[in-house]
């Protein structure tokens, strides 16, 4: 098993020059030998950014999508690694196809997608908020579905998160537990075999409650089994933790944290190793990859799924931009 690396000092910066020796692994708190070592620089990574327009607020779409034409328009409109956009809403997820480093080019086809008003009953609770999950699910899985499946990967998705929809006062039932339990099964293993790394960029920057901001990461260690499955797992948050990508808060800069998310693909590393062949299906195995250097940020697969059973990623058409 070949994991992506990123490390970052205190300002987020990557760094360079680290080796084999400066890495101890452990698989469920067993260390585990490095197999082969490798660091990656000047590899193109294609990035896909996505304005999530279902779940943002309607009056932070514009001020995100402002901030969106900021970043491609920087340096000239020369992006550092080829990029494609998405924008998902209500009717599902437009996208321009082509992977491209004409920033130029895709801020005028941001100013062509269409972002209309909501259809979805946002205001009505429980009910809206699964519709909103549902659908941001089922088109994060297309989108995963129809990336190349060659090099390392990037999805960049400005939202201020995906419905966490847990609590006292939410009880899933047995189908809706093994519904859960498989989408995070199939979430985790795609991500890793593809090398896919998300990210979350919050638009709603300084003006939103810390304990809000916060809340996904009570759902940071992935089910064991049924009975462990919240549907905060599925979070898109928790998704960036779990496939070693950032979780971006606090600012509203959103083109300075989309530059920051991006520059994690200019200098990493590859981390091999012999993983457990595990005792049953969807055993899950907990990783730790930590550095032996003091103030260093380590960001890599928090962990996988010893002998994975899941049904196959559908892959419901993306819409090209018009």
């Amino acid at each position: 098993m070949t994991l992506q690396v990123n490390v970052d000092a205190r300002n987020g910066v990557p760094v360079p020059g680290l080796t084999a020796a400066d890495f101890k692994l452990f698989d469920n708190k067993k260390p585990q030998p490095i197999t082969s070592f490798r660091e990656v620089k000047n590899q193109p990574t294609r990035i896909v950014v996505v304005l999530d327009a279902v779940n943002l607020p309607y009056t932070e779409v514009s001020f995100a999508r402002q901030q969106l034409a900021q970043f491609f328009a920087a340096n000239g409109g020369k992006l550092a690694q080829p990029t494609a956009l998405g924008v998902l809403v209500d009717s599902g997820m437009q996208v321009q196809p082509s992977f491209t480093t004409d920033g130029n080019a895709l801020r005028a086809s941001l100013d062509h997608f269409t972002i209309g008003l909501r259809e979805l009953p946002r205001s009505t609770g429980v009910y809206g908020a699964e519709q909103r999950l549902e659908i941001s699910l089922t088109m994060m899985k297309a989108l995963i579905a129809q990336l190349p499946k060659d090099g390392p990967k990037r999805i960049i998705w400005v939202a201020a998160g995906w419905p966490l929809l847990s609590g006292p006062e939410v009880e899933l039932n047995p189908s809706m537990r093994s519904s859960v339990f498989n989408d995070v099964v199939t979430l985790m293993t795609e991500l890793r075999k593809l090398h896919i790394a998300v990210d979350c960029v919050n638009p709603l920057g300084a003006s939103q409650d810390v304990a809000t901001t916060d809340y996904y990461e009570n759902f940071l260690h992935a089910p064991h089994s049924l009975r462990d499955v919240e549907l905060g797992n599925l979070g898109i948050q928790v998704l960036a933790v779990d496939s070693g990508g950032l979780v971006l808060n606090g600012s509203n800069d959103i083109a300075g944290l989309i530059q920051q998310a991006v520059q994690q693909s200019e200098d990493f590393y590859e981390i091999s190793f012999v993983p457990a062949p595990g005792e049953h299906d969807n055993e899950y195995h907990e990783l730790q990859l930590k550095v032996d250097r003091p103030g260093l940020t380590v960001h890599t697969t928090a962990g996988y799924y010893a002998r994975p059973v899941y049904p196959p990623l559908a892959s419901p058409r993306l819409t090209p931009a018009s």
